[in-house]
């Protein structure tokens, strides 16, 4: 399911799609800026991802992102004033007959929520939250952004094995950072991975309204 609600009728915020043999390429971004300023820069980051696929044939979605954030630098060496916006990205590749994720990410991540029992070996580095009958795993992506950064260093990748039933979340930060409730605190992101384990026995689309009624 997709849940998108933009503030304007342009967003700082886009979900990417790309088809390539056995290969699924599904990205998540957060642009630097909202409605029509974050916008120009989702164009111009969305179309270095299309060219990092198709004109450069690249599919390790580090590698990915490594080519994007140098298209999108080059892109923003051509305005008259210094560039310093940006983009945070969780990118996956999923091969559809191997039923393997690839995932790389710029400051964002994902969650794969699995059937507690199917829990083997984990991963050094990847946290967990238990519920009832299933586990939210959580896969960070590196502290960089698309964009200019001090220390720049090639992105990393994490290969995942999927089981049957996995459950494969990438957000930006628009539902965690909403301001709401009887205090008007911050909704956050613990409250958002609860939400997503109570509801995990649902479909998609089940979990899409309950994700909408939440948030509204």
């Amino acid at each position: 399911f997709l849940f998108f609600l933009p503030k304007d009728v342009v967003s700082g915020d886009f979900y990417w799609f790309e088809n390539k043999g056995d290969w699924c390429f599904l990205a998540v971004a957060d642009c630097t800026g909202h409605g029509v300023p974050g916008a120009m820069v989702s164009v111009v980051c969305s179309n270095a991802l299309n060219r990092s696929v198709k004109e450069f044939a690249l599919k390790q979605p580090k590698d990915i992102l490594d080519k994007t954030r140098e298209l999108v630098l080059d892109a923003f060496a051509k305005s008259t004033e210094e560039v310093a916006d940006g983009m945070d990205i969780s990118l996956l590749a999923i091969h559809t007959k191997d039923k393997k994720v690839i995932f790389a990410g710029a400051h964002n991540g994902i969650w794969l929520v699995r059937e507690s029992d199917k829990i083997k070996d984990l991963p050094e580095g990847v946290r967990t939250l238990e519920g009832e009958k299933h586990t939210l795993l959580e896969w960070k992506g590196d502290k960089q952004p698309i964009g200019r950064f001090e220390e720049m260093k090639p992105f990393q990748e994490f290969e995942i094995q999927l089981e049957e039933n996995d459950q494969l979340y990438l957000m930006s930060d628009g539902y965690a950072d909403q301001f709401g409730g009887p205090n008007g605190k911050k909704f956050k992101y613990v409250a958002l991975k609860k939400t997503l384990l109570e509801h995990a026995d649902q479909s998609m689309d089940a979990q899409q309204e309950n994700l909408s009624t939440t948030f509204y």
